[in-house]
């Protein structure tokens, strides 16, 4: 149910300066505005961040939304801070669409899948970087986000192609994007429970397969003198034209799934990338949220769209979870939904996090 079937109300009004004022704002706005149909003013985009205003990568979420639907824009250009968007209906159907050597491939697919699935569906082929600093990797789209997704009636199929790292990018991944099917009734998550399994993958695109080995023999047993026992799988990603590294540890506990990543570094050598995985992990445990603080935030939307009857009419359609950590992400990500949809989200300070119709 897309937002030209139905409108909420009005213009959005964002102040693009909000929490800490990052790209998130932007992509969540975007993706919002397909789905309910709702134009929307952005001012005062990063404006704390340097350089402030749009960069090559956020125009290409705006570019994305566009090639998807009949959308417009006003003022979107590099080095703008202020932009509006107006929204045309979703079609759908299959996509081949370029993020840059800067961009995140994994951050334009959650600007553009919820929309996409919610129009029909369609293949989303993305070029860019999988695998980017301060971005949720190929590998945590595939380990964390994407049982989330099915859990929420989202069917959802990836498939990567070549891994891109900065900063040449160069990477390729395909989603296959189903209808939405039957959504939850509710979701509750209020604890991890039982860790029951940890695997340690470390891949090299480029590079020698000995480094591989030498970060999950770290990382394993950095997990090691913490108690945990982790399985480790290394393995080469197919490149074209791109060098890098990943660590990345996926820790299935009794009720939810946690996704950390560690990128290789000039910086670093292999042992401290692997280390950097493992310590993620273990900091987590330290805390009692049932999810960590990325999936958290990238939680909330879908718990929305439930919630406000977007996936269909389901009674209660409430979402209730615990964050490890309660970051500026997640309040600001809140805020936006609130904005667009009649939902009621409340986050509290010790972490615990309800959606519920408004």
């Amino acid at each position: 149910m897309t937002g030209h079937d139905r409108t909420d109300s009005g213009l959005v009004l964002l102040d693009g300066s909000m929490g800490e004022g990052g790209g998130h704002i932007l992509r969540s706005a975007l993706c919002l505005s397909l789905i309910t149909g709702r134009p929307f003013q952005l001012t005062r985009l990063r404006e704390h961040r340097e350089p402030p205003g749009l960069r090559p990568q956020h125009l290409a979420y705006v570019r994305g939304a566009e090639a998807l639907s009949t959308s417009t824009s006003e003022g979107a250009a590099v080095g703008a801070s202020d932009m509006r968007f107006t929204p045309g209906p979703v079609r759908a159907g299959d996509y081949l669409l370029e993020v840059g050597t800067a961009g995140s491939t994994p951050l334009l697919f959650q600007c553009l899948v919820y929309p996409l699935a919610l129009a029909g569906g369609g293949r989303l082929t993305l070029r860019g970087a999988t695998h980017l600093q301060n971005s949720p990797s190929f590998h945590a789209l595939t380990g964390a986000w994407l049982p989330v997704a099915r859990a929420y009636g989202f069917p959802v199929q990836l498939s990567l192609t070549h891994a891109g790292f900065y900063p040449e990018g160069a990477g390729e991944f395909t989603a296959e994007v189903g209808a939405p099917e039957e959504p939850p009734l509710r979701v509750d998550l209020p604890a991890r429970g039982v860790l029951r399994e940890v695997r340690v993958m470390s891949f090299v695109g480029g590079l020698p397969f000995g480094v591989a080995e030498r970060q999950s023999r770290a990382a394993v047993a950095a997990l090691r003198e913490r108690g945990i026992l982790a399985e480790a799988d290394n393995r080469p990603l197919p490149v074209t034209r791109s060098q890098g590294t990943v660590t990345f540890v996926l820790a299935q506990f009794e009720h939810t799934v946690a996704a950390f990543t560690s990128l290789g570094d000039r910086a670093l050598d292999a042992e401290a990338v692997g280390r950097r995985a493992a310590e993620a992990l273990t900091r987590f445990m330290e805390t009692g949220g049932a999810l960590d603080e990325h999936l958290a935030e990238q939680l909330l939307l879908p718990a929305a769209l439930l919630a406000s009857g977007r996936l269909g009419p389901v009674t209660p359609g409430i979402t209730r979870f615990t964050t490890a950590c309660v970051t500026g992400e997640l309040t600001t990500q809140a805020e936006v939904l609130r904005r667009f949809l009649p939902v009621d989200i409340r986050v509290e300070p010790g972490g615990a996090v309800e959606v519920r119709p408004a």
